[in-house]
């Protein structure tokens, strides 16, 4: 900024430089350039002050030195509010100072500080639950008020399991309640969040499971739940601490937070790097306050997003399919669907999964009333997938629930192929029109060898699908239909028998994850109006079926005794028919009331709102289900991809692999911090013969290229696997 040197200065007035001037006078200080004040504030006013330096230094007429020369302030405080009245203007310079920190500490609050030093707390962590600044705590150890004790910490001696555990048992607070300041500040609600502190500690059991840790943080499970609920109410357990609670918790085959009561409270705290793991009650609390947010959906969501962004082309097929849950409280009455898995019709929720082309999850999500497959495709799962997919076709895979010629012309239309069995009775095709295919390694690994044809129908009057059957050794022949025109015979029919993966996905989280597993019995409002299959319409249709079999083996009947008649017995049809006068009485009564009970059909509602069948229109609360769930599904991918990691070195991973991770999980090692190499080492015990040591291994140098910090630390951690009992020769397997 261009100005003219001031050639005369008001009495009183000190130069700055040869263009601004400071006059103080009166309680106030005026700021002058050869012309006339350019600014005037009162010598108290602490906000007109940062402003007038903002304003002198943003026009470039002084420089941040010399205005801080002239105020005598530092520079650094002239330079600051420079910077904010740059990027904020002034209403970034408008800070309210009353509520910041003391600047000294009392003898309550150094005894605090000290005991949170003592335990290796970060200094800003200790300045909040103090209520001091930063600053003072800094200049309070400096000064030798507070004293930090890292350097005896380095040479304390690991603890063993019995010394942990009659420490655990002696704590008066309760079963290992160590850190009893910092209970004492979260019960008052001064502490956000307890920080993690490890100590030397040998043969920690579940400390295996530390080795899935850095791919769940990959996963996004930490950053995208904070980035949609925060963080939780003050408290000793915050929101990391729940969430990798409940994370480890799947890993180890934990089923529920009630069979934490099984489990030592102190051992899986030493993991977490607290002094214990919450208790059940407390784990549901925090659960809770997560469900009342209602942001379940939301987390699914980020979480279904960072995956796709990151392998985009997984989600070019996706795998449909339903999950029944039942449900069996007797408090609520919730619509009934047919569990096939154990032949019932009985009360139960319907989720529907969709997974990816590697059969990894990518999302589900909960059916009203047990909506069908394809209605839950047509308006929850394909919108999802556009937005997901942008403007790359998706291909949708799934049963024979979902067929509807007019579904997937409309569908085609949008973008969306489809792959799926077709429904219905068809002709058989000659068997010369099949051609064995080349074998192909299916998703088991295994080689695959198919029989198929391939043509052209029409479905529907206009639209035009691929049909590829695939000839059985028992001569029956399996039908699937596709809008790709694209792809290879072999590749549909790899894709279509390859649902299975999905199914096995559902058999392993049943059994290993406990997927049917309810969190809480507790039943929300359901949407009334909400269109469901009507009851009586079913039992309608039920009884049309009982009467067409019960016609169909009367006629069988009549016609057997028919076919059986001897002419000497009756020489005429009429001498017949009048002996069986009785059988053709029943048959045209059955008639006429099939007839009567197809008019009745035909004028009942297939599906009528939800709130004519139930009094009671609820339904099990979906937030704390979903979160369950989500968790779970993140524990699955995480465990996917450390079998997908063993694969170059473990020959038979896809048969044991996952039985080896079970195993690693809850696999004891020993944990020794480092607070001066800002290192956290984990260092396993044997697992049980040599080629799973060797497999943990190379895990191991895995995870140490990736240089992982533990969340909410400095500390990185390092992964050390027992000495193998000899060297693998290149090429070998194990």
């Amino acid at each position: 900024m261009l100005q003219r040197p001031m050639p005369l200065l008001p009495e009183g007035a000190k130069p700055v430089n040869n263009h601004i001037a400071i006059l103080h006078g009166e309680g106030e200080i005026a700021f002058l350039n050869a012309s006339f004040v350019i600014f005037k504030c009162s010598i108290d006013d602490p906000f007109g002050l940062r402003l007038a330096q903002g304003i002198l230094c943003a026009t470039n007429s002084v420089t941040p030195a010399q205005l801080a020369k002239a105020l005598s302030v530092n520079r650094s405080t002239v330079w600051r509010n420079n910077i904010l009245f740059k990027r904020g203007g002034a209403s970034a310079l408008m800070t309210d100072r009353s509520n910041r920190g003391a600047y000294k500490l009392d003898e309550k609050s150094h005894k605090t500080a000290q005991a949170l030093l003592d335990q290796g707390i970060p200094l800003r962590k200790i300045a909040e639950a103090t209520g001091v600044t930063e600053g003072c705590i800094r200049y309070a150890i400096k000064k030798g008020a507070l004293v930090r004790r890292e350097a005896a910490k380095s040479e304390e001696k690991p603890k063993g399991p019995t010394q942990r555990s009659l420490e655990d048992c002696q704590c008066p607070s309760g079963i290992a309640v160590k850190r009893e300041a910092e209970r004492t500040l979260a019960a008052v609600g001064k502490l956000d969040e307890a920080a993690p502190v490890f100590s030397p500690n040998e043969a920690v059991r579940y400390a295996g499971v530390l080795l899935a840790l850095p791919i769940l943080v990959q996963l996004g499970l930490l950053d995208a739940a904070k980035k949609v609920y925060g963080g939780l109410r003050n408290g000793f357990y915050g929101l990391q601490a729940t969430l990798l609670t409940l994370s480890f918790m799947g890993l180890l085959r934990i089923k529920s937070p009630e069979r934490l009561k099984g489990k030592s409270p102190g051992e899986l705290g030493i993991v977490l790097g607290l002094d214990r793991i919450p208790e059940m009650k407390t784990l549901r609390r925090k659960l809770k306050e997560m469900g009342a947010r209602g942001k379940s959906a939301e987390f699914i969501g980020e979480l279904t997003g960072q995956w796709c962004d990151e392998d985009l082309d997984a989600i070019g097929f996706v795998y449909i399919d339903g999950h029944v849950r039942p449900y069996h409280g007797r408090k609520h009455s919730l619509p009934k669907t047919h569990v096939a898995r154990r032949r019932l019709c009985m009360p139960a929720t319907t989720d529907m999964w969709v997974n990816d082309g590697n059969s990894d999850p990518l999302f589900f999500i909960t059916t009203e009333a047990n909506d069908g497959l394809l209605s839950m495709i047509d308006g929850e799962v394909i919108p999802r997938m556009k937005a997901l997919a942008g403007d790359r076709r998706v291909t949708l895979i799934f049963d024979r629930e979902g067929w509807s010629p007019k579904s997937f012309e409309k569908w085609f239309g949008i973008g969306v192929d489809v792959i799926t069995y077709r429904k219905g009775k068809y002709e058989p095709w000659a068997e010369d029109c099949f051609i064995e295919t080349p074998p192909q390694a299916g998703l088991s690994g295994q080689p695959v060898t198919y029989r198929l044809a391939d043509r052209s129908i029409l479905i529907g009057k206009t639209f035009w699908v691929r049909e590829v059957r695939r000839l059985c050794d028992s001569g029956h022949q399996t039908s699937v239909i596709t809008t790709r025109q694209d792809l290879s015979a072999e590749r549909i029919a790899a894709r279509m028998f390859s649902r299975w993966t999905q199914e096995n996905f559902f058999r392993y989280m049943r059994h290993e994850y406990n997927l049917d597993h309810l969190l809480t019995y507790d039943v929300e409002e359901a949407d009334g109006d909400r269109m469901a299959p009507s009851p009586q319409y079913k039992e309608k249709v039920k009884e049309l079926s009982g009467m067409a079999a019960e016609l169909k083996k009367l006629e069988q009947d009549y016609s057997h005794r028919a076919f059986e008649n001897k002419e000497a017995k009756h020489s005429s049809m009429r001498g017949f028919n009048i002996a069986n006068a009785g059988f053709k009485r029943k048959i045209r009564i059955l008639k006429k009331r099939i007839e009567q009970a197809k008019a009745e059909l035909k004028k009942m509602p297939k599906r009528i709102p939800y709130k004519s069948i139930s009094q009671q229109a609820v339904r099990l609360e979906k937030e704390r289900n979903y979160l369950s769930d989500t968790i779970k599904m993140v524990c699955y991918r995480a465990e996917t991809s450390l079998l997908n990691l063993l694969f170059p070195h473990f020959a038979r991973a896809i048969d044991e692999g996952r039985a080896f991770l079970k195993a690693l999980f809850e696999l004891p090692a020993d944990i020794i911090p480092d607070n001066e190499t800002e290192t956290l080492t984990v260092r396993f015990h044997s697992m049980a013969n040599p080629r799973s040591n060797r497999a943990l291994k190379e895990l191991c140098d895995i995870m140490n290229e990736e240089a992982f910090q533990y969340p909410q630390t400095r500390l990185k951690m390092i992964f050390l696997a027992p000495p193998v009992a000899f060297e693998i020769t290149p090429g070998q397997e194990f």
